[in-house]
Parts: C-alpha cells; structure tokens; sequence
C-alpha cells in the first residue's frame, strides 16, 4: 500500500520540477520584458536615482559595456608570388596568436606558362583584428575588401540564462533519482534527466561556438599572381611579309606535305565507296552502251544512205 503512494508523490515532484523549470524560463523573458518597459519609461533623472535590485543591474552594465563581437574581414590581393605571400602572411597571423584555418590554391597553365590562385583563412585574436587586417593590406595590390561585425551578445546572455536553468533543473533531478526506491519512478526521473543533460550539452556547444567566434577574428584572404604575358609575337600574330626566306620554303613545304596527306587520306577514305558504288555503275552504263550500239546496228538501211 506504500509503494503505490510513494510512486505517486515522486512523480508529482517530476512534473513540479518539470514545471518549475518552464516558470523560470518563462520569468527570464518576463523580467527581460519588464526591463524593456521600465528602461523606455524612465527619463534622464530617474537613471541617476539609485534603486534596490538583486544584483543583476551590475551585470547587465557590465554585459553593455562588453558587448560580444564577431568580427571578420576579406581581402582580394594580386600579389607577385602566392606561396611567399602566403608564408609571409601566417608568420605575421601566429605573431599575433592566430592560426591558419583553412587553405586552397589553383595552378593555372597557358603554355609553358603558370600563375597561382588561391584563398587562405586566417584566425586572429579579436584584439588584434585591425593590426593584421592592416598587415594584409600591405601584402599586395589591394582589389577589394571589406570588414563586417556581428553582435551576438543577446544571444550569449539567453544561451547563459537558459543553461542556467536547465543545470538547475538536472540538480533537483539528481537529487530525486539518488532518493527513488521505486522502479517506475527511477525511469522516469532517469528519462527525465537525460533529456535535460542532452539540452544541456546541446546548447553549451552552442554557447563554445559562439564563444571562440567571437575570441578568434576570421580573415579570408584571396590572392593571385598576375597572368604572364609574352614580349614575343607568336607565328600567327606576325605579319607574312616579316617571315624570313628559309621559314618561309620550309612554311611551303610542310604546306605541301599537308596538302599531299589530306589527298591521300581522302582517297583512302573515298575507295570503299568508289568500290561500292562504282561497280554497279559501270555495269549499268556498259549495259546501256551495248543496248545503244545494238539497237544501232538493227536499224533499217534507208534510200539516201544507199
């Protein structure tokens, strides 16, 4: 008889933790809420007036005055030789506490005649950003680029709320799984307890994303060598007249050699339809030449040509 009781009383602490959990989350926004208005409806003097509060005012200006920023830059460079600029560009990036993230390069031929191309990412130290992105600058010929920053630090403070939240809400569940007897009741806190870790690792992932992110600056850098060209005129860019006498005989000759290959190349591809098609021919005109001088020789001799 007191096993279905206790059964009973140990699930209803679930839900009240479960639904506990939900109020707290809920007055975090109600509190942000209520900041908001109490923020748009105070003037000028009633800022400088001091209140009581629970400690939170302190932090909030703290939060202001630290705001979380992700900050990233691209370049676009012509450079004289990528993998010197590129060297040259991560010795001044691990000077500074930053790594290489990410690297591509393409080689392009014309001829006997290459140039690269490629993209390197860098990650800097947030202060820091503005020395190299500078530093970058100076690497090259600068075709383009381009700063941009994000403010992720509303995002931060929900993500740190909410954590806090659920760690509060896997301490009570701890506390009722070491305490149940029951077996039923030891699933379900467990059940319970497991999703409430998972949530919890899922948003501290994001919370360490958002964190490095905004520590490490990202600068892409996209560089290329200029395309070789030629100071020598090609053949065909010359004029026919510039072309001296021996270059021109041996020009001829080998035109002449062409010449004479395609003749017999074509002949050769030519002869199976000649043989195909010229038998059949030749026998219906040779039977058409014997039936003329036949019917010529038939014919009735007149008076005139008596």
């Amino acid at each position: 008889m007191t096993t279905r009781p206790r059964r009973l009383a140990v699930l209803s602490v679930v839900v009240l933790v479960v639904l506990a959990g939900c109020a707290g989350m809920g007055g975090n926004d109600a509190a942000k809420d209520s900041a908001n208005h109490d923020g748009g409806g105070s003037n000028g003097g009633d800022a400088g007036n001091a209140r009581p509060n629970d400690g939170t005012a302190p932090q909030s200006a703290l939060v202001v005055q630290q705001r979380a920023l992700i900050r990233t830059g691209n370049v676009t460079l012509s450079v004289e030789n990528f993998g010197n600029t590129s060297r040259s560009l991560t010795r001044a990036a691990r000077e500074r506490g930053g790594f290489v993230s990410d690297s591509s390069q393409r080689v392009h031929r014309d001829g006997n005649e290459t140039w690269t191309s490629g993209s390197v990412v860098f990650r800097v130290p947030k202060e820091n950003f503005s020395a190299f992105f500078e530093r970058v600058k100076r690497a090259g010929e600068v075709a383009e680029s381009s700063t941009g920053t994000e403010d992720v630090t509303d995002r931060l403070v929900d993500l740190n709320a909410r954590l806090e939240n659920l760690r509060s809400q896997r301490d009570k569940l701890r506390a009722l799984y070491e305490n149940a007897s029951d077996t039923e009741a030891v699933l379900s806190v467990q059940k319970r307890l497991s999703d409430v870790q998972t949530d919890i690792e899922r948003l501290e992932a994001k919370q360490q994303s958002l964190e490095r992110r905004v520590a490490y600056s990202t600068v892409t850098v996209r560089m290329h060598e200029p395309q070789p060209t030629s100071d020598t005129k090609s053949p065909a860019e010359k004029s026919w007249y510039e072309t001296g006498v021996v270059a021109a005989f041996l020009d001829s000759v080998d035109g002449a050699i062409v010449m004479l290959r395609a003749f017999v190349v074509g002949a050769a591809y030519l002869l199976p339809y000649l043989v195909v098609l010229g038998v059949p021919v030749g026998g219906a005109v040779l039977l058409l030449r014997r039936r003329s001088e036949s019917e010529t020789s038939a014919a009735p001799v007149t008076d005139e040509e008596e």
